[in-house]
């Protein structure tokens, strides 16, 4: 059987396959930089690490590049106009920032110093998220070798922050202060993953989260339990009684108005989260579990993806020493937290769960109620029109294969961009769930992040009229 000629080759994948060697000399290059926000003594690794892929950046031809201050780690802003002003913007998002790695928690070889082997890159940061922020320096040059363009076809613009792995404290405030600069009509986000090597994927949303710390109190201090118990309120028990409450019969959250305003799944979400190819059992034992529980009359996918949960993270209160102490104990302490999905908000659900508390503390009980900093859930819907071109343009990076939908269960900034710049947020992540984020020898398959690459090349081109046929189609029904 003769080869395929290289003519026939697409020119977005003779350009990846000619430049392949650069981009991962590059890659590697800012992997060996150990960009860890969560330690203090790496502060000047993170700007190092800012100052880095600014210079990529500029190199690449985007137009403007600038290092943002806050009150933490910098972050990395880039724009790069069309020649086409009537062309939609696009905001990318990604962090350059890493969790800690170190060799003795596990790592074959120096986290920071990348090997490839077997056709996969070995560093921390690899997958998440320097591999797919770095994708679209390339994705973007073969976009314009492919199209003889001098420009994107996109007003494109890249955000990039340095403290998403100490969980985003300064973010929102950059993103309300930058707000004029940001504005895009769609954010894409590239800091999330696939199903798996075989089954390419695009998320549809993520779920929000609120969490809160309880303290209940009781008597002064440790009093007898016989001279006393039974004739005074324990706030152990009152904790339990919390926590015996959190939960209906058939595993829903029994806090009056928990779900109120939820957007329920579709006929069509639930056919499609059913068609992926899940092993329970597989899953299981990632998840270290011996069996699943959950909300009654949903799967397994549709509970961490798409339905809200309430979870004790935390209790405690009394003696735990060995041996026995009989004690009415001073206080007892709880730690909550619920996921959020589209339809929620974080501050009601705060305001129902304080509501809720004053209805189950007795008299006697002195309590406190603490709130973290929220994070709101986020969905696209399917059919949108920025969506079908995400999942277009992998399909044709994928050769043809049909790209099936998924949500992420856990939470993350992107619900930010959403709130404040008021578009549609889209997920564009070719990792897997082997690559191991935040274990030792994280690692990108070589294969999936030129995939990556493709995906965008093809996805700049396509994205203006699907844009633009969506005003089109919103234009026709007003007239009507």
């Amino acid at each position: 059987m003769s080869e395929t000629p290289d003519s026939v080759v697409h020119p977005v994948r003779a350009y990846v396959e000619q430049h392949r060697a650069a981009f991962l000399d590059d890659l590697a290059a800012w992997l060996r930089i150990p960009s860890v926000s969560a330690q203090p003594e790496r502060a000047g690794d993170v700007r190092r690490s800012a100052d880095w892929l600014a210079a990529a950046l500029k190199d690449t031809g985007f137009t403007t590049v600038e290092v943002w201050e806050t009150d933490g780690a910098p972050a990395v802003f880039a724009e790069w106009p069309s020649d086409d002003p009537d062309a939609p913007t696009v905001l990318v998002y990604g962090h350059h920032d890493v969790q800690p790695a170190a060799r003795e928690d596990g790592w074959h070889t120096d986290p920071f110093e990348p090997v490839v082997t077997d056709g996969r890159m070995y560093a921390r940061g690899a997958a998440d998220d320097k591999g797919q922020v770095f994708f679209h320096t390339l994705g973007v040059r073969a976009h314009l070798a492919a199209t003889g363009r001098t420009a994107p076809a996109v007003h494109l613009k890249l955000l990039v922050e340095g403290e998403e792995e100490s969980g985003s404290p300064h973010f929102r405030a950059l993103v309300e202060e930058r707000a004029r600069r940001l504005a895009t009509d769609v954010v894409i986000v590239s800091d999330t993953g696939m199903w798996s090597e075989t089954t390419p994927t695009v998320c549809t949303g993520m779920r929000g989260v609120a969490d809160c710390e309880i303290d209940l109190y009781g008597p002064d201090q440790d009093i007898h339990s016989g001279s006393f118990g039974g004739a005074v309120p324990n706030p152990a028990t009152v904790a339990g009684r919390i926590v015996g409450a959190l939960h209906d019969a058939g595993e829903r959250v029994a806090i009056p108005g928990f779900y109120d305003g939820v957007t329920e799944l579709t006929e069509e979400e639930r056919r499609l989260v059913a068609e992926l190819p899940f092993d329970e059992a597989a899953w299981l034992r990632t998840a270290k579990s011996h069996g699943t529980l959950g909300e009654a009359g949903h799967s397994t996918l549709e509970r961490v993806w798409a339905r809200p949960t309430a979870e004790v993270n935390g209790i405690g209160g009394g003696y735990q020493g060995p041996g026995g102490k009989t004690i009415v104990p001073a206080s007892a302490h709880l730690k909550l937290s619920f996921r959020l999905v589209s339809g929620q908000d974080p501050d009601r659900i705060e305001t129902l769960v304080r509501e809720w508390l004053a209805g189950l503390v007795p008299a006697g009980i002195r309590y406190g109620v603490v709130f973290g900093a929220p994070t709101r859930p986020c969905l696209t819907p399917l059919g949108h029109p920025a969506l079908t071109a995400v999942a277009g343009a992998m399909s044709r990076a994928f050769d043809g294969a049909a790209v099936r939908y998924t949500r992420e269960g856990g939470s993350g900034p992107a619900a930010d961009l959403q709130d404040v710049l008021d578009a549609p947020v889209l997920f564009l992540g070719i990792s897997v769930p082997s690559d191991g984020w935040h274990a030792p020898n994280e690692k990108i398959e070589l294969d999936l992040l030129m995939k990556g690459v493709e995906t965008t090349a093809h996805l700049w081109g396509d994205l203006p009229d699907a844009l633009r046929a969506a005003d089109a189609g919103r234009d026709e029904r007003r007239d009507h």
